[in-house]
């Protein structure tokens, strides 16, 4: 069974910490979103504004939250704002949803996403009751698939031509599960 939590708890293992988004975190969101890397490899779209930013953490994220639809926490470590991460494209019926994240460029390579993926995966198993978690991830981001395989998911497919990118071109997705 389903349990919807009524506000986004605060998650914590060592020094990383998943918790709400706040008002503060709108300008790191937005200086983060600059790069590059992330949009080529997520949905989010290059040319981010503060505008972005703001409508995500004051509207479009709320509100996704109350519809049951998705839970966003920002990634921490040592209380310095490293990400996002979240389990969004819920499913109550079937108990399913996809992670989905992405990390500020100086703190990648350092476990923290790890260790939020296994946080959010465990707070999504055990507290709300999902049965399958998926990862859809770029083929060729190699440090996502990585990371999803450190955090205990299995590889089960590769989709041919599963997204159109922003540039039009069709890209390859490596699907990712865990079970409960």
């Amino acid at each position: 069974m389903i349990w919807w939590p009524i506000e986004t708890p605060t998650l914590q293992h060592g020094l990383t910490t998943l918790r709400p988004l706040q008002s503060t975190d709108i300008p790191l969101i937005y200086e983060a979103l600059q790069d590059p890397l992330i949009p080529k490899f997520t949905t989010i779209t290059s040319g981010y504004t503060m505008d972005h930013a703001q409508d995500f953490v004051h509207e479009r994220q709320p509100l996704a939250f109350l519809g049951k639809k998705e839970i966003t926490f920002a990634i921490t470590n040592d209380g310095e704002f490293a990400g996002v991460i979240s389990l969004h494209s819920v499913n109550l019926n079937d108990h399913t949803s996809e992670i989905g994240y992405w990390m500020a460029a100086h703190m990648r390579g350092k476990g923290i996403c790890t260790t939020a993926a296994k946080l959010i995966t465990e707070y999504g198993f055990a507290t709300i009751g999902f049965e399958r978690i998926e990862g859809i991830v770029d083929v060729e981001n190699e440090p996502s698939r990585a990371l999803l395989l450190s955090a205990g998911y299995q590889l089960e497919a590769i989709m041919r031509k599963k997204v159109t990118r922003n540039d039009g071109r069709q890209v390859d997705m490596a699907l990712f599960a865990k079970i409960n």
